[in-house]
């Protein structure tokens, strides 16, 4: 019979998992996905397949009542929102295709319900110019997934990548989905076979010496489409077999939808009712940004100026003594209940 104070810490010891595993998943950025309007077929399936791509800090199963945007559907157009002071980007969707189509092209098709427990590995490409639109769509897609610790990432958490691509003479945005592989390099075809999670078929071979030696004929999708710019050094041990730290490994990716193209229409404060930062048919001057954001800065400081003085006057008034006047009020001073030589 085990010990009584055992049992107690192992209770103890699930309970303080439990919590921090609670704060982290709180602590993460999280995200919803809906069409507004008549949505049809092939929208229902887009806005499905976004949700599979977020995943799993989205609402996968979300029956859409109200108006609550973050990643907004709506006929060819979508926008995205950054809750809850904003600001909203709106972007044309000129093509999209659907994870069906995607996977339906391809001769072998690499997905599983275990690639969708992680977040994806977001990388963005052509994202280094210096408009202001470009940095706001680069912080926008940055902040709808958890930041990555290099230190303490693990390369087995890694089974999906998400590539956008930022034309700047065209202006467009390519969307793409990718699954994640890693396979050991350095082997024959029919070494990589028996290493392989299927075990290949060996109904015309005598002994698995024919497999080794070559006597045996493989399959064409086993051709070697490795090379230096996807062979590296892995740092740490990886899923699959052979794939050993300090070993050459090669990462490949296949694409498993969705895919679109995007065009960025406008770029908007707050939850698309604030000032146009940015308008991709009427494009802002450098004055006018200049200006734009001058004037909104300006706002920012009455604001807090105001809220200062308000939180002030509350703390004033508990305490007895008198208040402070706002900018624009006159400068009259009231006193609070109580005092003496203030006006009522």
């Amino acid at each position: 019979m085990g010990r009584p104070g055992k049992s107690r810490f192992q209770r103890a010891q699930r309970a303080q998992a439990r919590l921090r595993s609670e704060r982290e998943f709180g602590a993460v950025p999280h995200s919803f996905v809906f069409p507004r309007g008549r949505a049809g077929r092939s929208l229902g399936s887009l806005c499905r397949d976004l949700r599979r791509v977020l995943e799993p800090f989205t609402a996968r199963n979300l029956i859409f009542l109200g108006f609550f945007p973050f990643l907004n559907l709506f006929s060819l157009s979508q926008k995205l929102f950054r809750l809850p002071g904003g600001p909203t980007l709106t972007f044309k969707v000129l093509q999209y295709s659907l994870v069906r189509d995607v996977v339906s092209a391809l001769r072998r098709h690499r997905m599983h319900e275990q690639q969708f427990l992680h977040p994806p590995l977001l990388v963005l490409g052509n994202f280094g110019t210096p408009q202001i639109h470009v940095k706001l769509m680069a912080g926008m897609f940055q902040g709808m997934f958890p930041a990555l610790n290099v230190h303490k990432l693990n390369l087995n958490s890694i089974r999906r990548c998400l590539l956008i691509s930022y034309d700047a003479e065209s202006q467009l945005l390519e969307f793409r989905h990718y699954s994640v592989q890693v396979v050991p390099v350095g082997l024959s075809r029919g070494i990589r076979k028996i290493l392989q999670e299927k075990f290949p078929n060996l109904g015309r071979a005598e002994d698995i010496s024919d497999l080794l030696t070559g006597n045996v004929a493989l399959s064409e999708s086993e051709a070697e489409p490795d090379g230096p710019q996807n062979v590296l050094e892995l740092a740490q041990n990886c899923a699959g077999r052979g794939n050993a730290a300090t070993r050459q490994s090669a990462v490949r990716l296949t694409e498993i939808g969705p895919r679109l193209t995007l065009q960025l229409v406008k770029v908007e404060e707050g939850l698309g009712q604030g000032n146009v930062l940015y308008h991709g048919l009427a494009p802002k001057s450098e004055e006018e940004l200049r200006e734009l954001l001058a004037r909104k800065e300006q706002q920012l400081q009455v604001r807090a100026e105001r809220r200062r003085r308000q939180e002030l006057n509350l703390h004033t008034w508990d305490t007895g003594g008198t208040q402070v006047s706002a900018p624009g009020t006159g400068g009259t001073q009231v006193s609070a209940p109580g005092t003496r030589g203030g006006h009522r």
